[in-house]
């Protein structure tokens, strides 16, 4: 064997050898950076995740990411990105997963899904001086919803409501959707009932949610399609937190009660 040859294959042995010994120091767990766990989430998207009074992210769903690394040895990162590009920061290795009320329902193979861990009902709310109370009553009115959104998917499955709206129009965020709503800009926004309950709570705004629902779904964390070894890790370790009661304690501090699914 030449020289160059055994150059070679020596160095791709060392490299194997240093990649395995990565692996198993955290714990055979596949992250973009080893030793670190990068949730991508949508900052303007209270409860699930979002920009605190104090300037830092927080969220039910950021609290349950934290458990989980801490739980797997692993380092959170936490990094915001718009929501429409979530598919481009997963594929480029930006993110490990897409935690952030991130419905299962319609995306079923795009990505590898931990089971459903809370249910969720896409709704309309709007002002409750506005009349609207049923379905029909938004003919002829301006409706918004966030772009790429589960609310917009389920209206694509709904041309027969939509041709009725006066006008549709999408948002950035709902932060921008609601604020358009409370100005009197768009007489309905679509959303997540989980996130708009939260929001007009804490808002302690004059909105209703209306009592038809557009969609029933289910929340996932989402991760690269074929990443089932980490997968596997944060749905085994979800698995024992809903088992020693934690994730109850952190829908509890949120929502005031234990909506989480998991081992129920």
């Amino acid at each position: 064997m030449g020289k160059k040859i055994l150059v070679l294959v020596v160095a791709l042995a060392l490299a194997f050898s240093i990649a395995a010994c990565s692996s198993s120091g955290s714990k055979d767990v596949e992250t973009v950076t080893e030793g670190k766990f990068t949730v991508g989430f949508d900052q303007n998207f209270p409860p699930m995740g979002f920009v605190g009074d104090d300037g830092e992210f927080t969220g039910f769903d950021l609290e349950l990411a934290a458990e989980v690394a801490k739980r797997l040895g692993l380092e959170l990162e936490l990094q915001p990105i718009a929501w429409d590009s979530k598919d481009m920061e997963l594929e480029t290795g930006n993110i490990d997963c897409i935690w952030n009320g991130f419905t299962i329902n319609g995306r079923e193979d795009k990505y590898t899904w931990t089971e459903p861990y809370m249910s969720n009902n896409q709704v309309f709310v709007v002002r409750a001086d506005s009349g609207i109370t049923t379905l029909e009553d938004l003919a002829g009115k301006v409706v918004m919803v966030q772009v790429d959104s589960s609310a917009e998917a389920a209206l694509k499955d709904r041309p027969d409501l939509v041709e009725t709206f006066g006008d549709y129009l999408t948002a950035d965020n709902y932060n921008v959707a609601l604020m358009d709503l409370e100005a009197g800009a768009v007489d309905a926004v679509a959303m997540d009932d989980t996130v708009a309950n939260y929001q007009i709570e804490k808002r302690g705004a004059d909105f209703v949610v209306l009592e038809e629902t557009l969609a029933a779904e289910d929340y996932g964390v989402g991760f690269l399609l074929g990443n089932e070894a980490l997968r596997d890790k944060v749905q085994e370790t979800l698995e024992e937190m809903a088992k020693d009661g934690t994730m109850a304690k952190i829908s509890e501090k949120w929502f005031g009660k234990d909506i989480t699914t998991i081992g129920k």
